[in-house]
């Protein structure tokens, strides 16, 4: 009975870090309109770059701990670290003031992470 309550415990961090990256990227999108807008929106947007970033570390951890001590499948784990190359792409793009690959690429992350929520 105690560990299925510490695997609920571990997928409900899971979930909470899969919506914290659902949810950063999201305001990744309001901030890239803001960054065309308003003269404090390229501020915004690159701490939003920083927090989303943060937020994919998380979901790596998450699927670490929600996979490692109960033996499950590590699918989530590879699916983690995928999207953690996809954003470390994305800032170097951003970065790079590439916007012909860094905007197709937030939507697709921003669709892979509703897809990844919905499936949990």
């Amino acid at each position: 009975m105690a560990t299925q309550a510490t695997a609920q415990r571990r997928l409900s961090f899971l979930q909470i870090a899969i919506t914290l990256q659902t949810l950063t990227i999201f305001l990744q999108a309001v901030s890239a309109g803001l960054l065309l807008t308003s003269p404090y929106g390229e501020t915004l947007h690159s701490v939003g770059a920083r927090v989303m970033y943060g937020a994919s570390m998380l979901y790596v951890l998450a699927a670490v701990l929600a996979w490692k001590p109960g033996g499950g499948s590590p699918r989530p784990v590879w699916h983690a670290s995928g999207f953690l190359v996809l954003a470390s792409v994305q800032v170097v793009l951003g970065i790079a003031h590439i916007p012909l690959v860094h905007l197709p690429l937030g939507v697709l992350m921003f669709g892979l992470s509703v897809l990844a929520l919905a499936r949990r």
